[in-house]
C-alpha cells in the first residue's frame, strides 16, 4: 500500500483490533487506517498478494462496520437511501448497493443481507459513524439500528479458501453458500455469520464472529498449510487488479453512480420508481450521460502512477485525475484508475498522465485487469 493510502492520525488517538496481540505475535508491520492501528503487511506485499491469489489469505478487516436493521418495515426504510432492490432480496442473499445523499452523491458502498428477522450491513470503516449517523436520521423510529462492536470480521480469501474453512467442522457446511449468499453457522459453541463474498476478485468468505473468539479463529484458520495472514497492502494490491473501487479515493460524495461505473447498483424497478435519494439527478446520467467516467490504465513503463496525478491532455491542461495506483504483482506491470472525460474512456484510447513533472502515456484498459474468480451459483 502506498504511503498516500495510510492515514495521517498522528493526533488521534487509535483504536486496536480484536486480533492486534495475534498481528503483532505473527510480525505485522501496523500502521494507523480508519482510526486504527492495522496490518500493512506481514511477510510482504508482493508475497501476500500471490498467495492469496495462489492459495488463501487471511485478512483482518474488523475496522469495517457491521450494522443490524431490525423492524416491519426496514427494507422500505432503506430503500430511500439507495438505488438498490432491498425488499424483494431472498433471505440468506446479499446485495452491494450504494448509500446516497440528497443530491445523488455516493456516501458509501455496502453490502446488505436478508438475514431473515433483519438486515446485516457492512460499511466502510473510513466512514461506520457517518453512515450510522446518517441512517439514524433519516431511518423511521420504527427502525432499530444495532451497532455490532462487539464483532471481529476476518476474511479468508483465494482459491483455497473453501478448502480451509471445511477443515473447521462449521456446522451447516459454509462450502454451500454460493458467491454473494450468506448465512448463521456454528463452529462448535461458538456461533458465526458467514458471506461467501471478498475484496480481492478472488472466491472467498467473510466471517463475523464476536470479538473475544475471534483469536481461537485466526489460529485455526492459519494452521491449515494453505493459509497465511495477509495485510492492507496486499488488499489494496488484490483489490486494484479486480477493478474494484475504494470508498474515499475512487468514488465519494462528489461522485454520482455512472461516473463511478456501477450502473449495475441501479435496479431497473429502482430506476422506475425514482424514489431513492438524488433520483432525478443520478438518472439524469443513467445510462451514459456522464461526462466523466472511471476508468483502468495501462501505464507505460515500470514506474507506478499514484492516486492524485493529473491527467492532461496535449497542451498540458488537466482534464482527469488518477485515483488509485500501483504496480500489479499478477500482471508484473502498473495499472490505474483514474476518472477521464467520457470521450476519451474507450478501451484502448490513449491518454497522457503527469506525476511529479513528468508526463507518462497511459492506455485505458478493461477492468477487471485481472480476471473474477466468484464462486457463482450455474445458472439453470
Amino acid at each position: 500500500m502506498s504511503e498516500d493510502k495510510i492515514e495521517e492520525t498522528k493526533n488521534q488517538t487509535l483504536k486496536q483490533l480484536p486480533l492486534d496481540s495475534w498481528h503483532r505475535e505473527n510480525g505485522a508491520r501496523m500502521v494507523p487506517f480508519a482510526g486504527y492501528e492495522m496490518p500493512v503487511q506481514f511477510e510482504g506485499v508482493m508475497a501476500e498478494h500471490l498467495w492469496t491469489r495462489e492459495n488463501a489469505g487471511l485478512f483482518d478487516v474488523s475496522h469495517m462496520g457491521q450494522v443490524q436493521l431490525t423492524g416491519e418495515g426496514a427494507a422500505k426504510a432503506l430503500e430511500a437511501l439507495v438505488p438498490g432492490n432491498i425488499s424483494t432480496l431472498g433471505v440468506g442473499k446479499i446485495r452491494y448497493t450504494l448509500l446516497l445523499g440528497e443530491d445523488g452523491g455516493i456516501l458509501d458502498d455496502l453490502m446488505v443481507t436478508n438475514a431473515g428477522d433483519h438486515l446485516y450491513l457492512i460499511v466502510n470503516g473510513a466512514t461506520k459513524h457517518d453512515d450510522i449517523a446518517y441512517l439514524q436520521k433519516h431511518l423511521p423510529s420504527d427502525v432499530t439500528l444495532n451497532h455490532m462492536e462487539g464483532h471481529a470480521l476476518l476474511a479468508l480469501q483465494g482459491p483455497k479458501a473453501a478448502d480451509a474453512l471445511a477443515q473447521l467442522e462449521i456446522n451447516p457446511a459454509p462450502g454451500d453458500l454460493y458467491f454473494m449468499e450468506a448465512g448463521s453457522f456454528m463452529w462448535g459453541n461458538i456461533p458465526l455469520v458467514i458471506s461467501r463474498s471478498g475484496y480481492t476478485g478472488e472466491d472467498g468468505f467473510e466471517i463475523s464472529i464476536a470479538a473475544d473468539q475471534a483469536e481461537a479463529l485466526a489460529d485455526a484458520l492459519c494452521s491449515d498449510a494453505n493459509v497465511k495472514p495477509a495485510g492492507l497492502g496486499a488488499r489494496d494490491s488484490l483489490r486494484l487488479e479486480a477493478g474494484l473501487p475504494l470508498y474515499g479515493h475512487d468514488m465519494g460524495a462528489d461522485i454520482l453512480p455512472v461516473e463511478a461505473g456501477l450502473n449495475f447498483a441501479l435496479a431497473k424497478t429502482r430506476r422506475e420508481q425514482a424514489n431513492f435519494a438524488g433520483a432525478d439527478r443520478v438518472l439524469a446520467q443513467y445510462p451514459d450521460k456522464a461526462e466523466k467516467k472511471r476508468v483502468g490504465l495501462f501505464i507505460e513503463g515500470r514506474r507506478p502512477i499514484r492516486e492524485g496525478a493529473s491527467v492532461v491532455d496535449t497542451q498540458g491542461n488537466i482534464i482527469g485525475t488518477v485515483t488509485s495506483g500501483g504496480f500489479s504483482p499478477s500482471l508484473q506491470k502498473p495499472i490505474a484508475m483514474a476518472y477521464v472525460p467520457a470521450a476519451l474512456s474507450e478501451t484502448g484510447t490513449q491518454i497522457m498522465v503527469e506525476q511529479r513533472g513528468k508526463t507518462i502515456g497511459c492506455t485505458v484498459a478493461a477492468m477487471p485487469f485481472v480476471p473474477h474468480h466468484y464462486h457463482r451459483k450455474p445458472k439453470l
